[in-house]
């Protein structure tokens, strides 16, 4: 079974093509999201009143992914929240997504990059998925036959970004590699970001 990962600028666009891949009949088992939530789209939960949200600090700690969406059907019922290194809280759903938990418990740094690694993405490839994440966006990641996999490559197209001319125009404003010791971005930062970077 082969896999193809597709990045996206923000949550609402990789949520689409979540949505076009279930119509086209493939399943929730197969599709795997992971999106930012450096600006807290998901929410946020702070009980201890610390500033941080709770389910960060849980995952953080070793707690995996938790927090589920009540009411989502399918794939979505599982989103959860995710800390990994360099990224810091994530939302993700699905079998890439456990994988990072996983890692993430472990103390793995980069737990995305062995993800997706361990799913076949290269190593260089998924340093750019991981880079984009932590710019705001999100990765679909689908396992498939050699059979449907040029419709679910159309589909995952749509509204994707080419991460190889995203990984170009980054380096040239100094980026070398995706670091998991650094500082995750804020949310205002991922706004500038989106618009220096934004495609017409």
């Amino acid at each position: 079974m082969a896999t193809i990962t597709r990045m996206y600028s923000d949550y609402g666009s990789a949520l689409a093509a979540v949505g076009a891949l279930q119509k086209h009949g493939v399943p929730d088992a197969d599709i795997s999201i992971v999106a930012s939530n450096a600006d807290e789209w998901f929410g946020k939960v702070d009980k201890d009143r610390d500033g941080t949200d709770d389910r960060a600090e849980g995952a953080a700690a070793g707690a995996g992914i938790g927090a589920g969406v009540g009411g989502a059907a399918g794939l979505l019922a599982g989103l959860g929240i995710l800390a990994i290194p360099g990224l810091g809280p994530i939302v993700a759903a699905g079998w890439l997504a456990s994988t990072a938990a996983v890692a993430a418990a472990g103390g793995a740094a980069g737990g995305i990059i062995g993800a997706l690694t361990q799913s076949g993405v290269s190593e260089e490839d998924a340093g750019v998925y991981s880079e984009g994440v932590r710019r705001g966006g999100s990765i679909v990641t689908v396992r498939t036959t050699a059979v449907s996999g040029a419709e679910i490559e159309r589909i995952l197209d749509q509204n994707s970004i080419d991460p190889q001319s995203r990984a170009e125009a980054w380096r040239k404003d100094g980026w070398r590699q995706f670091d998991p010791a650094a500082a995750p971005m804020t949310s205002d930062q991922i706004k500038a970001d989106r618009t220096r970077y934004l495609e017409s």
